[in-house]
């Protein structure tokens, strides 16, 4: 098929940020510490508020779905970043799958046209590719983290601990340590928690039929979002000792310790050494004793490393790659803090389309690099490991992608980068003091000045790519939702896309639990006196018979159960407050995109002020300090309006529409949005 239209824009970049808020870029750039965004903007067109109008649900997968196909959630029929489970009403499957999506991307007709096309882990139906025209490459796209992140991961993230107080090497897996202490083992737990499905969700392989299922009772915060920042690591504590064994002649004053990692299988000998002015500030990590060089060299207070080694990964080895960091050390080399990272296996090329392009990345640009996951609890840590490793990331995708652009000859890019929104989940909800106190203050506005780190390196990432501009690009600069910090840091158990949300209906009766023999919650729920459950972000599903495996719902009644539910919805109270800010049933939300038989019974929303992050609210809704839950748009480069606001209301599924328009192809099949014909150079 040829193009049906004079492109306005030879080459097309999209920069996919997940998360970026309009609210805090606005924000951030009265502060000055957005040069790069304000270019974009004095380049290009926007709305003076930034905002594109969100779809809903307010949420990854349906949200660049959207944008990828012009179409609503109820259209693409992905309407959380689970999908429902329809032969079990407390299950859900995973919705990162391009095979769920009902509707056709963008990218297949730019394909189509002749147009080299990249899709570079877009996390909304991009992953398995479905079109197989040869000009179409995809990267990922199964998870929302980082290229890898999904299924490559080999070994978990460590804190060693070495210190001369110690005997011998003692390790402790899956540790949740939530408190900046020094994680001294016989100060934890003896069992390890159990890890929860919102943990491993998210880095758990698909199966051979391509599905994920997940049953996930949420019986408190912990079990869902609001868990993901408390992310269990594997503690290693290790004596630092005078050295033994040693084949080479060591450095005056070196110490020794064990370094213990890939579930035990690897041990390295490392020293502890002094600098120049005879204080300890270093490690050398070695193969083993009989080595006379180091496999690396760390430095307390330098920037993380990224290492690559020779790991042993499930019932093999393979090259793999880490970011590692010396957190800290006493000077006088009794006590110090070596963090070791996820390592995800370059050699992996499975979610690569076609494999030659991952051999070419990581032969000409280099291996990925894991971010980390753990320290969001302790600002000193969420800035030293989490800021730090997105750094690097940031800095390898960008290379990536100059590499796809310049030395790959693509012509169309579509590109995400999910620093914002992965750490936005770990301690954006810091942010706001939880006491009245200094000390509470203090701490908050430590978590608002990591939130400024995370936008400038926003910044950075997106002015590595200002010179296309200049070279005959036209770049798109989006985001699926914004990040609210949370006004209340405890909002009621309803709403949350992670699981079944038991709890509200619960106490209103709808929903009962199982109990134990001491009258404790169980994880699992009584169908026979259960008239309907909430599942993933604001899906309701009625217990009905005939349609679910456990029905205790007449057909027939079926309307006065939902409008006996949503009337408790409006009147059910937190603090004082409704929470719930719409109801509606399916049928009646399709006005907001939201109906057939992938969405609820019934869909809710949560009133602004009980709002979680995001994925529980309209897409207009605001938090504290500025923030809000819409997604951002702006436009730059030939074919748009240079240095120009529109009035217009931007909607999400007119991306696709616009995008469409300024490559010359057509149309996405099913696609409902249309072009943002305001902010082009030509009539339309």
């Amino acid at each position: 098929m040829t193009l049906q239209r004079k492109a306005l824009a030879d080459k097309i970049m999209i920069l996919g940020v997940d998360g970026m808020d309009p609210s805090l870029t606005k924000k951030f750039l009265a502060e000055g510490i957005m040069p790069n965004v304000q270019k974009y903007i004095e380049k290009g067109s926007t709305r003076e508020d930034l905002i594109m109008q969100g779809a809903h649900p307010t949420i990854t997968p349906p949200m660049w779905t959207s944008m990828a196909t012009g179409t609503c959630p109820g259209t693409h029929g992905i309407t959380c970043f689970w999908n429902q489970d329809h032969s079990s009403l407390d299950t859900m499957v995973y919705a990162l799958d391009s095979r769920k999506c009902k509707s056709e991307p963008l990218w297949n007709a730019f394909a189509e046209a002749g147009k080299k096309t990249l899709v570079w882990h877009w996390p909304g139906s991009s992953w398995p590719p479905t079109s197989d025209n040869a000009n179409l490459h995809v990267v990922d796209g199964i998870s929302p983290s980082g290229v890898g992140m999904g299924n490559a991961v080999g070994d978990w993230e460590k804190l060693i601990v070495a210190d001369t107080k110690f005997e011998g090497v003692v390790v402790k897996p899956r540790i949740q340590v939530n408190n900046g202490a020094g994680c001294i083992i016989t100060d934890l737990p003896d069992e390890a928690p159990e890890a929860n499905a919102v943990g491993t969700a998210v880095v758990a392989e698909l199966d051979e039929k391509g599905e994920k299922k997940v049953t996930n009772i949420e019986l408190s915060e912990a079990d869902g979002e609001l868990g993901l920042d408390n992310c269990p690591i594997d503690i290693v504590n290790s004596e630092i000792k005078e050295p033994t064994g040693w084949a080479a002649t060591l450095p005056e004053g070196a110490r020794e310790f064990i370094a213990v990692y890939a579930e035990g299988l690897v041990r390295r000998p490392c020293l502890v050494l002094k600098n120049e002015a005879g204080k300890y500030d270093r490690i050398a990590i070695y193969k083993n004793k009989k080595e006379a060089e180091p496999m690396l060299t760390l430095v307390a207070g330098e920037k993380m490393v990224t290492w690559v080694e020779e790991m042993p990964y499930k019932d093999t080895k393979a090259q793999c790659s880490r970011n590692v960091k010396l957190l800290d050390m006493n000077e006088d080399g009794t006590h110090l803090r070596f963090w070791i990272g996820n390592c995800v296996n370059i050699e992996n090329d499975n979610l690569w389309h076609p494999t030659s392009l991952h051999d070419a990345v990581i032969e000409n640009v280099g291996p990925q690099t894991p971010t980390a996951l753990y320290g969001a609890f302790d600002p000193v840590l969420a800035k030293k490991l989490q800021v730090e490793s997105w750094d690097r990331y940031c800095e390898w995708q960008s290379n990536v992608l100059h590499y796809c652009a310049q030395e790959e000859g693509f012509e169309v890019i579509y590109s995400h980068i999910h620093n914002v929104d992965a750490m936005g989940h770990k301690f954006w909800h810091y942010a706001k003091p939880e006491e009245n106190t200094p000390e509470a203050i203090e701490r908050a506005e430590a978590y608002q000045n990591i939130i400024r780190d995370v936008y400038r390196q926003t910044d950075d990432y997106l002015g590595s790519f200002l010179h296309f501009l200049d070279e005959g690009w036209t770049i798109l600069i989006m985001s699926d939702h914004g990040l609210n910090v949370m006004e209340d840091p405890h909002p009621p158990l309803i709403g949350d896309a992670f699981g079944c949300n038991v709890r509200v209906l619960e106490e209103l009766g709808f929903t009962a639990l199982k109990h134990d023999e001491n009258g404790n919650a169980l994880k699992e729920i009584d169908w026979e006196n259960t008239k309907a459950v909430a599942t993933r972000g604001g899906h309701i599903w009625i217990n009905l018979k005939g349609r679910d495996t456990n029905g205790a719902v007449e057909p027939e009644d079926k309307y006065a159960v939902e409008e006996e539910i949503i009337t408790a919805l409006y009147k059910y109270e937190h603090k004082g407050k409704r929470v719930i800010e719409l109801a509606l049933r399916n049928k009646d939300a399709k006005v907001l995109g939201m109906y057939g038989p992938e969405c609820g019974d019934i869909i809710y929303f949560l009133a602004e002020g009980f709002n979680r992050i995001h994925g529980d609210s309209l897409t207009t809704m605001e938090g504290f300090w500025d923030s809000s839950v819409s997604p951002i748009l702006i436009m730059a480069g030939k074919g748009v309006k240079e240095n120009y606001k529109t009035d217009r209301i931007m909607h999400q599924l007119d991306f696709a529409p616009t995008v469409a328009v300024l490559g010359g192809v057509r149309m996405p099949r099913d696609c409902e949005g249309a072009p943002i014909y305001q902010v082009l150079t030509e009539e339309f």
